[in-house]
């Protein structure tokens, strides 16, 4: 019995495909069709977004935050798992990305719970803490500009509900954040977010070895 996670060889990583991932193909063709872009490693992976839609069952989520939308395959697997009246508001900077998934989430049948707001993140999340809006959603996922991190999980905490759940991707970076000699300026960042929600006592947290690391933290 393994007393530590275990390494995903190729051979795992398939068997953990096989055997667990229940994608609709409606999800699938929109991540063969983002595999073909430039950014395609932006993708989150599959199982990740099977599991962020578990999460968003378990808590029987209604309201969430998008924070970095891309082409839209994490916003359609979670407004896949929101009820027909739930609410996904999606954030990004342009709509070059999300033009391609909107067919496929106006195919899916889900684009009338995604409300895309064009702008900067912080600027999205602070208008809607201007409106009133904190404590009224039940999800955020962040996945943009690594730097901005730590900004974008304190409003996320501002704006999810007590029992809510925040959850940030890529905080293990290809593993990047583990080697000392790299002191890039989004390595930084990221272990910057990693410490600090890691003593941050607002939440519960814990940080999940799936894709490229994702962060979990359950507000108080």
């Amino acid at each position: 019995m393994s007393t530590r996670t275990l390494q995903m060889t190729d051979a795992l990583y398939a068997y953990l495909l096989e055997n667990s991932l229940r994608e609709p193909d409606v999800l699938k063709r929109l991540r063969d069709r983002t595999a073909e872009l430039e950014f395609a490693g932006w993708q989150i992976a599959p199982e990740q977004g099977q599991f962020m839609a578990l999460l968003v069952e378990l808590i029987g989520a209604e309201r969430c935050i998008e924070v970095g939308t891309f082409t839209g395959y994490s916003a359609l697997a979670v407004a896949l798992a929101l009820p027909d009246d739930g609410e996904l508001i999606a954030c990004d900077i342009s709509d070059e990305y999300p033009s391609i998934g909107r067919p496929f989430w106006e195919e899916a049948g889900v684009v009338h719970k995604i409300d895309l707001r064009l702008a900067p993140g912080i600027e999205t999340l602070n208008a809607l803490i201007a409106e009133g809006r904190s404590g009224d959603f039940d999800f955020v996922f962040i996945d943009a500009e690594k730097q901005t991190y730590p900004d974008y999980f304190d409003r996320a905490v501002d704006l999810v509900r007590t029992g809510g759940l925040i959850a940030v991707d890529n905080v293990l970076w290809g593993g990047s954040v583990a080697d000392p000699a790299n002191t890039k300026s989004t390595t930084e960042a990221i272990r910057v977010l990693n410490r600090k929600v890691q003593a941050d006592e607002r939440v519960t947290m814990s940080l999940v070895p799936i894709g490229d690391g994702l962060l979990v933290a359950r507000k108080r």
